[in-house]
């Protein structure tokens, strides 16, 4: 769980220092925010290269370079005394993504099915609560010791993280060769990609909500910054709650089931606000139990997709989980540039809501089209069950 929480806190955890680094190197506001963007850009191509690289050498030796890449980036990061180094080193950080891949990946090699299931929905609970937390001891930490002092922690995180898998974390790939024909296979496989639907579309409609709600909340409700922080964090609290009660359900009912039901829920609650906006309602509590449904829907739904994913092909849990991340990814990064152009003209929940509706009713079709396909596809290592 904390080597895919490093993925995020390597994202989050600095965000409130950023005027601090900024005031330190002297530079614009658009110079500092690529320690964000060309992080984010270069971890997206990661995520296709460690994965790949993983099924063929193994987890061990990808997850030992990883973390010692970025116990030194991190030392760079602290040391750095001008811009050009500093983001050279925070580029470098990227390598972090490969956390959250080979986690999955190490799971999938460990267990099957449901069980496999079970310990992605503690996964994925560890990427829900990590955004919350991050910020917030970053902010500490710069209020209190200065912004250098969260590169320490990146630091010592890095390398205690490095330890603990050097002695603890054996091998856990199968001794395979990884074909050519066998990446074919599972790039060409409709199951796969009806399972990475569900995932993106999923997690996108949560990024639509992130990016649009602070600006409706205003506009719309005349909510502060911390009434505003409230609702944003209810998505998380359903996610929490779907996560919980997915991973005791999943060992007794079909993961496929699972996931149609789970992206039912968001599509009921989002198009039940819609009606209630439509029809000239003003109330938040609406909005609030549409987001509640999204994140819901997501914990119930989400690691269950992740789980049938990996399934596909087992051998080549690393180059799945890559791929598919690298998919939700770029969708989110589309999705939330739509949000932000039409929030920009309609700032309403409404508006807001539509677009949520939309990207859940596409995550609801390819669970029906996994379900279905499922039943027609011989996938090597079985779809969720």
């Amino acid at each position: 769980m904390v080597l895919t929480a490093l993925t995020v806190l390597t994202l989050n955890m600095f965000l409130p220092a950023l005027p601090a680094m900024q005031a330190a190197f002297g530079v614009s506001e658009a110079v500092i925010g690529r320690a964000i963007s060309v992080y984010m850009g270069v971890a997206a191509i990661l995520q296709l290269i460690l994965g790949p690289v993983s099924d063929r050498i193994g987890r061990r030796p990808v997850i030992l370079g990883m973390l010692a890449i970025y116990v030194f980036a991190s030392i760079l990061c602290l040391l750095a005394e001008d811009i050009t180094l500093f983001l050279a080193a925070r580029t470098a950080q990227a390598v972090a993504v490969g956390g959250g891949i080979l986690a999955s990946a190490v799971v999938r090699d460990m267990y099957d099915g449901r069980s496999a299931a079970a310990k992605l929905s503690l996964i994925a609970s560890a990427m829900a609560v990590a955004p919350m937390l991050a910020p917030m001891v970053g902010g500490v930490l710069e209020h209190a010791f200065g912004w250098r002092s969260i590169f320490v922690a990146y630091t010592g995180l890095g390398a205690g993280l490095l330890a603990w898998c050097w002695y603890d974390l054996g091998e856990t790939k199968a001794r395979t060769t990884m074909a050519a024909q066998g990446v074919r296979s599972l790039l060409t496989s409709k199951l796969y990609w009806a399972y990475v639907g569900v995932q993106a579309m999923g997690v996108g409609v949560f990024y639509v909500f992130l990016t649009g709600a602070p600006f409706v909340m205003a506009e719309a409700f005349g909510l502060g910054t911390a009434q505003t922080g409230l609702v944003l964090g209810t998505t998380t609290a359903g996610f929490l709650v779907g996560a919980g009660v997915g991973t005791r359900l999943v060992q007794h009912v079909d993961g496929l089931r699972l996931i149609l039901f789970g992206r039912l829920v968001p599509v009921i609650g989002v198009g039940l606000a819609c009606l209630f906006f439509a029809s000239g309602g003003t109330a938040l509590w609406p909005l609030i139990g549409a987001t509640l449904s999204v994140g819901l829907g997501n914990g119930l739904s989400i690691p269950s997709a992740a789980a049938g994913a990996l399934s596909v092909r087992p051998d080549l849990a690393g180059s799945a989980s890559g791929f598919g991340g690298s998919v939700m990814l770029a969708l989110g990064a589309v999705l939330t540039s739509v949000a932000t152009l039409i929030i920009e003209v309609y700032a309403t929940p409404l508006a807001l809501l539509a677009l949520m509706a939309a990207i859940a009713s596409g995550a609801l079709v390819a669970a029906v089209a996994a379900r279905a396909w499922a039943g027609t596809e011989v996938a090597a290592g079985g779809a969720v069950n």
